[in-house]
């Protein structure tokens, strides 16, 4: 007859006294106590006065008195500079996707070995994904001119930064086992990335490359108004003419679209997922 293990006690497990209840409420209060410190203390700093929050919604009736009736007449031009728009998120979109494969590959620690190419690489795209958009169309409009060329290379580089990061820890999360399977039964390097991370990471970089396309249309529109074309920047220019009912139908243009892109990349995403 075999003698069953009996069940270690509280007292005899090491790590009981960490798990403790009093323990872990006392961390959870000590962190949400840092946590109201710092936002009374933020709050002091930069002068946020909640009775001005509440007398500013008040005044809401005073901005939608403008922004209504909406102006339709600017609907034909709206249409026009959306259609540009969509073009410029197009295009940065799918070149800074076929530049992000080479370079995620390169910021990747289990993929590149060499460790200044590794490091440098990583830095390029930090500093690129620090940048703001607003920043690059401003100074690629500089570069360029005011219209659609220098928005395009701003969302170009924008749109590089961030899938750089997104991909590159991707391929790092990838199972290493069946490259260096491929690798010992003879294949070079760039057939063992071919089949053997590829196939892992081309889900979520499908997956990524639509939310890049998705946030770059609602960039697009910001850096139209520093004059990187668009719908932006006829968003700037009813701005500054006062017209305000046509403000309101590009706001409404802008989100109609903005739902039709994520309703359909979210489609596109759940069948590849």
């Amino acid at each position: 007859m075999s003698n069953k293990m009996s069940k270690p006690t509280i007292y005899d497990d090491s790590y009981a006294p960490l798990l403790s209840p009093w323990r872990v409420k006392a961390k959870i209060t000590a962190i949400f106590l840092v946590i109201i410190i710092f936002l009374m203390f933020s709050s002091w700093r930069t002068g946020v006065d909640l009775n001005e929050l509440i007398w500013g919604f008040t005044n809401m009736t005073q901005i939608t008195d403008k922004l209504f009736p909406i102006n339709m007449a600017i609907l034909g031009p709206a249409m026009n500079t959306l259609f540009e728009t969509i073009h410029m998120a197009i295009i940065a979109s799918t070149f800074s996707t076929l530049i992000v494969i080479p370079v995620s590959l390169l910021a990747a620690n289990n993929i590149t070995t060499n460790w200044f190419v590794y490091n440098t690489t990583r830095l390029i795209m930090n500093v690129l994904r620090t940048i703001p958009d607003v920043v690059l169309a401003v100074i690629f409009v500089g570069l360029f001119g005011i219209g659609v060329f220098g928005g395009i290379v701003a969302l170009f580089i924008f749109s590089l930064g961030i899938l750089a990061k997104l991909i590159s820890e991707t391929v790092e999360s990838a199972d290493m086992q069946p490259v260096e399977a491929m690798r010992a039964s003879g294949a070079n390097t760039i057939q063992a990335i071919a089949y053997g991370v590829v196939p892992q990471v081309l889900p979520q970089f499908t997956s990524f490359s639509l939310y890049v396309f998705e946030i770059n249309i609602r960039a697009s529109v910001v850096i139209g108004l520093v004059g990187a074309g668009g719908i932006g920047s006829l968003l700037m220019d009813q701005f500054s003419f006062n017209n305000y009912g046509a403000v309101m139908t590009i706001i409404f243009v802008i989100f109609a679209v903005v739902i039709v892109i994520e309703y359909i990349s979210g489609k596109i995403r759940e069948a590849i997922i």
